[in-house]
C-alpha cells in the first residue's frame, strides 16, 4: 500500500496554483490512472448549504419550471399530484444517499468510485455512457438559455428582429443572433469552468436562491393582477379519480426519478467535496423533498395565474416574464432564469464529462481538458436542431439513459452489497496484477455483462413505443434497467469471484 506520508502538503498544492482540496497523488499511483483531478481529495469542505445550493441550481431552471408544471396538468388532482411528488422525490434523496457516500468516504468523483466494480479499465464504460449524454443535455441546456437571452435582447433591441430569424440570417439551423448569444453563454459557462470548483460552488451557491427570488416576486405581481381567488393548483380537468388514478401517479413518480437519474448517477462528482456524509444527507433533505417540494407548488401558482392575467396558460418561464409590461422585469427575469439556467447546465452537464473523459487518459486529458472537449462536442451536435426534432431526442438521448439505470444498479450492489462498504482507495490507483480492482485486462466481466443486459433489456420499450403496452412500460426504463443491472451483477459476482476481492 502507498505511504500516506509521501501526499503533496497543502502547501505545495497551493503553491502550484490549484485550489485547496485537489486531489493527492500518493506514491505507487500508475500515471496511466492518475492526475490531481481524479485522484483523492485531501481537503473536503463544502457543508450542508453547498450541497443544498447544488440541487436548487440543479431544480430552479426553465426545465426543471416545465418538468413540474407538466406533473399538474397530467389530469390528476391536486393532492395525488403532490404524492407523486413526494414519493418521486423521495426515491431520488434516498438513492441520492446511496449515490453519495462511496465517493464522501474515499473523496473520489463517479468514474473513479466505478474501478471498484468495473475494473480499473473498466470504469471508462460508465464514464463514456454518463460523459456522452452530457454532452448531448449540455448543448440543449445552452441553447435554451441562449433562447431566453434573445428575448432580452430583442426587448432592448427591438431593431434586431431580422437578425432572429434563421430564413433571413440563420446558417446550420440557427439565426445570427441565436449564434451570437450561444456563443456568449458557451464563452461565460466555459470561464466559470475554467476558474475551478471553489468558482463553481460559490456560483451554484447565489444562482438557486436568485432564482427563488425572482419567482416570488413574479408569482406577487400575478397574484396582484389577478387575485388569491384565481390560484388553482390543478393545471387542467381532473379525469383521473379512485384506483384509476394511480398507474398515472405511478408514471409521474417515474418522471421525477427519469428526470434525476443523471445527476443522481453521477453525484459522487459533487459529494466527494462534502466534509462529512453527514452533511451531505442533510443537503440532500434540504435540496431535494423540501426545496422540489416548494419549487413545484410555487411553479403551479405561477403557471394557473397565467390563465386569468395573460388569457392562456403559460408553462415556460422565460415566456412568462416576456408578457409582463416592463422592460425592466424583463429583462430581470429573463436573465435570472438564464444564469439559473448556466448553473444546471455546469452542475449537471459539464462538471460530470469533465471527470469522465479525464478518466479516460489522465495524463493526456485533465479536468479542465475534459470539460473543454464537452463544450466543443456540444456545439459540434448542432443541439438547436436535435432539441427541435424530438424523435432524434428520443432516440438518441433515451437509448444512451437507458444505460443509466443498470449503471446505478452496479455501483450500489457492489459497494453495499458485495464489498459490505469497504473500498481500498489506492487499489484503484494501480494497474499490478495484483491488485484487487485488476481483473483480466483491467475489466470485471459480470460489471460489463450486467450493464449490457440491463441496459438492452430497458431500451426495447424506448425504441418500441408504438408497440401495444410499450409506452407505458418505457416510462419505467430507468427501473427496469437499475434492477436488471442491479439482480445481474449480484448473481455473476460469485461466479467471477468479485466477492474475493472485496476483503480490504
Amino acid at each position: 500500500m502507498a505511504d500516506i506520508t509521501s501526499s503533496t502538503p497543502k502547501d505545495l498544492v497551493e503553491a502550484a496554483g490549484m485550489p485547496v482540496g485537489s486531489g493527492v497523488i500518493r506514491a505507487g499511483y500508475d500515471p496511466r490512472l492518475t492526475n490531481e483531478d481524479l485522484a483523492p481529495l485531501e481537503n473536503q469542505h463544502w457543508g450542508s448549504y453547498n450541497i443544498f445550493a447544488f440541487w436548487m441550481s440543479d431544480v430552479h431552471s426553465v426545465g426543471g419550471y416545465v418538468t413540474a408544471g407538466s406533473l399538474f396538468a397530467l389530469g390528476l388532482s391536486s393532492w395525488q399530484v403532490l404524492v407523486s411528488l413526494v414519493a418521486g422525490i423521495t426515491i431520488v434523496y434516498f438513492f441520492c444517499n446511496l449515490v453519495a457516500k462511496p465517493s464522501q468516504a474515499t473523496g473520489v468523483p463517479y468514474p473513479v468510485i466505478n474501478r471498484a466494480a468495473f475494473g480499473v479499465l473498466g470504469a471508462n464504460v460508465p464514464a463514456i455512457i454518463r460523459g456522452a449524454i452530457a454532452v448531448a443535455w449540455y448543448g440543449i441546456q445552452t441553447y435554451l438559455a441562449s433562447a431566453a437571452l434573445d428575448v432580452v435582447v430583442l426587448k432592448i433591441w427591438p431593431g434586431l428582429s431580422p437578425y432572429a430569424d434563421v430564413d433571413l440570417h440563420g446558417f446550420l439551423g440557427l439565426p445570427l443572433l441565436g449564434w451570437c448569444t450561444y456563443a456568449i453563454l458557451w464563452v461565460l459557462q466555459a470561464a466559470v469552468f475554467w476558474t475551478g470548483m471553489e468558482t463553481i460552488r460559490k456560483f451554484i451557491d447565489f444562482c438557486g436562491p436568485a432564482v427563488y427570488v425572482v419567482m416570488f416576486v413574479l408569482a406577487g405581481y400575478l397574484i396582484y393582477k389577478a387575485g388569491w381567488g384565481s390560484i388553482n393548483l390543478s393545471l387542467g380537468d381532473v379525469k383521473y379519480h379512485g384506483w384509476d388514478a394511480v398507474p398515472v401517479m405511478l408514471g409521474a413518480i417515474a418522471l421525477v426519478v427519469s428526470y434525476f437519474s443523471g445527476p443522481m448517477l453521477n453525484f459522487g462528482d459533487f459529494s466527494r467535496y462534502g466534509r462529512s456524509f453527514k452533511a451531505v444527507k442533510t443537503g440532500n433533505l434540504l435540496g431535494l423533498p423540501l426545496n422540489f417540494l416548494m419549487f413545484s407548488i410555487l411553479v403551479v401558482v405561477t403557471a394557473s395565474l397565467t390563465i386569468p392575467v395573460f388569457g392562456e396558460l403559460i408553462t415556460d418561464p422565460v415566456s412568462t416574464v416576456a408578457r409582463i409590461d416592463s422592460t425592466f422585469a424583463i429583462v430581470l427575469g429573463a436573465l435570472t432564469f438564464t444564469i439559473a439556467t448556466i448553473g444546471i447546465n455546469i452542475v449537471a452537464n459539464f462538471i460530470s464529462p469533465a471527470f469522465d473523459f479525464s478518466n479516460v487518459s489522465p495524463q493526456r486529458i485533465s479536468w479542465r481538458a475534459g470539460g473543454m472537449i464537452a463544450a466543443v462536442g456540444s456545439v459540434l451536435i448542432t443541439p438547436w436542431n436535435l432539441y427541435n426534432n424530438p424523435d432524434v431526442i428520443h432516440y438518441t438521448l433515451e437509448t444512451l439513459g437507458a444505460a443509466i439505470g443498470p449503471l446505478f444498479g452496479v455501483l450500489i450492489a457492489d459497494y453495499y452489497l458485495v464489498r459490505k462498504q469497504r473500498v481500498d482507495v489506492d487499489d484503484m490507483f494501480t494497474m499490478a496484477p495484483e491488485g484487487r480492482y485488476w481483473y483480466s485486462k483491467g475489466y470485471n466481466p459480470a460489471a460489463i455483462i450486467a450493464t449490457a443486459t440491463g441496459a438492452v433489456i430497458a431500451v426495447i420499450p424506448v425504441l418500441a413505443t408504438n408497440a401495444p403496452g410499450m409506452h407505458t412500460t418505457a416510462q419505467y426504463s430507468w427501473f427496469i434497467g437499475m434492477g436488471l443491472g442491479f439482480l445481474v451483477y449480484l448473481t455473476l459476482a460469485t461466479r467471477f469471484e468479485v466477492a474475493a476481492r472485496s476483503r480490504v
